[in-house]
């Protein structure tokens, strides 16, 4: 079974979140994961997690969806509501994938997650490798090659099935490299190989004989995962 893709909506209208949640929940291939009435709460939610999808009303008051929109990591995709037609340019200057006018037609929502796949696909057989700064060289790791990612306060350890690499890029950033490429974060200081799972439990899963903590923050999101292969 194929990941679903995962969707944060900030807006500060409560009928226009209602509305995306129920377009969202009538879509097989997204999951809600967060609803946000303003940029601040979302800025917060970010600090600690990704989603695949932003949902953004522009017209916001203290944080506009245009402001949000330029703090989001690259790897995720845009989308912009909005009551207003004037917008339509400033977002489309920001290279989100669509733009979305209130009131928002279920069909017209279709039609813009369909970009969203379109480029998701692009994206993911573009490559399955990445470069990682190691021993003052860019080193390339390729993702099947990968079995855990391993945090350890001022730089982190990427352990394949043939060598460990040690480099001063953060967890966070490489999360975003391997976005969609079947690895999952499992605690702040765990990102593990999703196929290299032998056996799992609530509280940790194993890999190549080694038990990796999955935190409380994550427990949620990672067991929920794993019952759906």
């Amino acid at each position: 079974m194929s990941r679903k893709l995962t969707c944060v909506v900030v807006d500060d209208e409560p009928m226009a979140r209602e509305i995306m949640a129920t377009y969202i929940a009538k879509t097989p291939n997204l999951e809600l994961i967060k609803s946000c009435k303003n940029a601040s709460e979302a800025i917060l939610f970010m600090q600690e997690n990704l989603a695949d999808i932003y949902f953004l009303d522009i017209n916001m008051p203290e944080i506009t969806g245009l402001s949000l929109a330029k703090i989001i990591n690259t790897k995720a995709k845009i989308i912009f509501t909005t009551a207003y037609r004037d917008y339509a340019i400033d977002g489309f200057n920001l290279n989100v994938v669509d733009y979305l006018l209130k009131p928002i037609a279920f069909d017209r929502f279709l039609e813009a997650i369909q970009k969203v796949t379109f480029n998701k696909i692009s994206n993911e057989t573009a490559n399955d490798f990445m470069f990682v700064r190691a021993d003052r060289k860019m080193v390339k790791i390729d993702f099947n090659s990968i079995l855990y990612i391993e945090s350890l306060s001022d730089y982190v350890k990427i352990i394949t099935s043939t060598k460990t690499i040690v480099t001063r890029e953060t967890i966070s950033s490489l999360e975003q490299k391997l976005a969609s490429k079947n690895f999952m974060r499992v605690h702040r200081s765990y990102i593990v190989s999703f196929k290299n799972i032998s056996s799992y439990t609530n509280e940790f899963v194993e890999i190549e004989k080694k038990a990796i903590p999955i935190s409380r923050s994550y427990k949620e999101s990672v067991l929920q995962k794993l019952a759906e292969v």
